[in-house]
């Protein structure tokens, strides 16, 4: 189980259940022509890299299924998933696993 942390910070962000952090690709600000995009006219990216997994989805059993992402898998998501979560000035997603689409590989 992996956990979201930054070298200087003491804060550890660790989802629960199905849960999952991930962070953000970076934004492309200007386009293939040359034109710079302000902040307010980029969308922001429905990728990124795993952070930190959960324990798993709690089955009607009571076991737990593994989660089926590992720390460092890029993926694909809604555009409006998740609880963005901001730490020591880097933003997090805070989402269900359910919530990925696809895993790039």
């Amino acid at each position: 189980m992996a956990t979201a942390t930054k070298k200087a910070s003491k804060i550890r962000l660790q989802p629960l259940g199905e849960r999952i952090v991930v962070q953000r690709e970076e934004r492309e600000s200007t386009t293939a022509g040359g034109i710079v995009l302000p902040d307010s006219a980029q969308e922001k990216p429905a990728r990124g890299t795993v952070v930190a997994i959960g324990t798993g989805k709690q089955l009607d059993d009571g076991t737990r299924a593994p989660s089926q992402l590992t720390a460092g898998d890029r993926v694909l998501f809604s555009s409006y998933a998740g609880e963005t979560v901001e730490i020591d000035d880097v933003e997090y997603l805070l989402m269900r696993e359910d919530d990925v689409l696809a895993v790039i590989g």
